[in-house]
């Protein structure tokens, strides 16, 4: 993950603020180690590593990532984190650029760095800018000759991943997406149907409670519930997992079970007699007619016995189960996994969709997912990419942890529609405890616990005006967050903030509570250009940025103590056409023994 000093919004952001940003970041602690030249003929010191990357003679090439161009390392070890890290030319005598998802390039100097939003590849270099593309921010000039003209440059209209691996910051983070990027008029590629599901955590409900959740989550857009597991045995969950599939049978849902191994009380073997109660239910989610399965964890297990104790008891009773389990517990993780694995039909990332937690601010990757993405195209099965706004844990005994946050949600929305998986899983409907539902909790499944002191009263529904729009674009097959469009004429999205400042006294009870920044948050979905979206705390307006149809996202630094947080998008004459105003103020310091770091949600209206 990449180590910054605030918080990246992906986008593009004014080259005077970047460039400022990065001034202080440009460190060389090894030579011949950084981002590569991009360039249609290698200069004469350096060496082609393809895609129209060059390197110098002496350094190794290391394939691009997500989103990047090639990096170049002193040694056949992969440097690319810590050229990610400590953004730098391979070469002293090139300039360094920062494009596409604020990534870094290098160009000689006297040519101009160009790049297209959404791009594949942070960037091009050439003596003018393109139609079509914008000019990148210029981080650090190069000490080389200045060239005057070059003989061809690598262009790339096409969308595909969205790592970002700059380590730039902003005062003001905010994305508004200007270029529409070219969909297909529907997805390709995909072995299986495109669908986005909602991980359930199952626990003590009614029968009233299970249908209202299903009605919901249905109304909302998802195909089904990834049903959270632990317990196969006690009266309580098979209860529970009665209620929902009744309500799934009767409210045309679909559901599957997702065996949560982390609790380690369920061991393969015991799957398939437990399974064998639900999936001739008809709201069971098939592929093929192949019962859908995953896992939470389960990677401590190994393939032999997972295939010996889950799959082939199931196939020799004929059924064929499509097995897509989050391993990433498995110590090899991510690498190689279907080789290790053959097991599976797929494999699902759930780490992936937040930021490592850690000390400083980082933006979301999508590595791991496009490495896997990659990994299952190859060997013709699946993957499934998380999706996600935050977490926020406080149960003490060390489960006390804030995980970015801010913009995380809209920023996966953009790299899923870049990367294209085959699924989608949102991360969750109802955990409560975790901070990252979007959906209902009910009190007797946080019973006999504390985390009422941090959930009840806020609600998180507001952000399912962003997840209809995202789920209808990721399924229609676009490629970039411009495609996630209003479901009508009006604007729609949501505003979300915390009610507890960062410099908080608790505030260092909170594991990574570094990563946090005080700001208001906003996405918005326009129907067209000429809005402008107005973001205020404390009644007093900290930033206006002009939108654009799609998808608009912010994180506005001035989050301040009191009340009066909320946005107004203004149409071009002028009027308030939609707004969102949050109902908790902000505290300065915490008044009882919570140190509530949960986002209040609004959405517009």
């Amino acid at each position: 993950m990449k180590a910054l000093t605030s918080l990246i919004v992906v986008g593009v952001l004014s080259s005077p603020v970047l460039s400022a940003a990065f001034s202080p970041l440009q460190l060389r602690a090894v030579a011949g180690q950084g981002w590569s030249l991009q360039s249609g003929s290698c200069p004469s010191d350096t060496q082609s590593c393809g895609n129209g990357s060059c390197c110098p003679s002496t350094s190794h090439c290391q394939a691009t990532g997500n989103g990047e161009v090639e990096a170049c390392c002193p040694t056949t070890s992969n440097c690319r984190g810590s050229v990610e890290g400590a953004p730098s030319c391979a070469s002293p005598a090139w300039s360094l650029w920062t494009g596409s998802f604020g990534n870094g390039f290098c160009c000689e100097v006297g040519l101009t760095g160009a790049f297209q939003n959404g791009g594949s590849v942070a960037g091009i270099c050439g003596t003018t800018v393109p139609s079509g593309y914008s000019t990148a921010s210029l981080v650090s000039k190069g000490t080389g000759t200045p060239v005057t003209s070059v003989s061809s440059t690598k262009s790339t209209t096409s969308v595909s991943q969205t790592t970002k691996s700059s380590t730039s910051v902003s005062q003001t983070t905010i994305k508004s997406t200007s270029t529409k990027s070219t969909a297909s008029s529907g997805p390709t590629g995909s072995i299986v149907p495109r669908a986005v599901f909602a991980h359930y955590m199952v626990g003590t409900m009614t029968q009233a409670e299970a249908v209202q959740d299903v009605q919901d989550a249905k109304a909302v857009g998802f195909d089904a519930f990834a049903l959270n597991t632990h317990d196969i045995t006690s009266s309580w969950a098979l209860d529970a997992l009665g209620y929902l599939f009744d309500a799934a049978d009767q409210n045309g849902f679909k559901l599957f079970i997702s065996f949560d191994m982390s609790w380690r009380a369920i061991t393969p073997s015991q799957i398939p007699s437990f399974l064998r109660n639900y999936i001739s239910r008809p709201s069971y989610y098939t592929i093929s007619g192949r019962p859908f399965v995953s896992t939470y964890d389960g990677g401590y297990i190994a393939n032999s016995d997972w295939a010996s104790g889950f799959q082939q008891p199931l196939v020799s009773q004929g059924i064929n189960p499509y097995f897509v389990p989050n391993f990433g517990d498995w110590s090899g993780w991510p690498n190689n996994f279907f080789s290790n694995y053959p097991v599976v039909d797929g494999a699902f990332s759930w780490e992936s969709a937040w930021p490592a937690p850690g000390t400083t601010i980082s933006n979301v990757s999508s590595s791991d997912d496009h490495n896997l993405l990659q990994q299952a195209q190859a060997a013709k099965k699946v993957f499934m990419m998380p999706v996600s706004s935050f977490q926020f844990k406080y149960l003490g005994s060390g489960q006390d942890w804030y995980r970015i946050g801010e913009v995380n949600l809209p920023q996966r929305f953009e790299q899923v529609l870049a990367l294209k998986p085959d699924l989608a899983e949102l991360i969750t409907w109802n955990d409560a405890g975790e901070g990252h539902y979007i959906g209902n909790f009910f009190q007797e499944q946080i019973a006999g616990s504390t985390i009422g002191d941090y959930a009840n009263g806020f609600d998180h529904t507001g952000w399912q005006q962003l997840v209809t729009p995202f789920i209808k674009a990721y399924k229609s097959g676009a490629t970039s967050g411009s495609q996630i469009l209003p479901p009508g004429s009006t604007p729609v999205g949501s505003l979300w903030y915390r009610t507890l400042l960062k410099s908080a006294s608790c505030s260092p009870s909170i594991q990574n509570y570094q990563q946090g920044q005080d700001t208001v948050n906003y996405a918005v979905l326009l129907p067209s250009s000429g809005y402008t979206i107005k973001v205020y705390s404390n009644s007093k307006l900290i930033g206006s940025f002009a939108g654009s149809s799609g998808l608009n996202y912010g994180a506005v630094p001035g989050l301040s103590v009191g009340s009066g947080q909320f946005i107004q998008v203004v149409n071009s004459a002028g009027s308030v056409v939609a707004s969102a105003t949050g109902t908790k103020q902000v505290s300065a310091q915490s008044s009882n023994a919570t140190c509530n770091w949960n986002y209040e949600v609004v959405g517009l209206s």
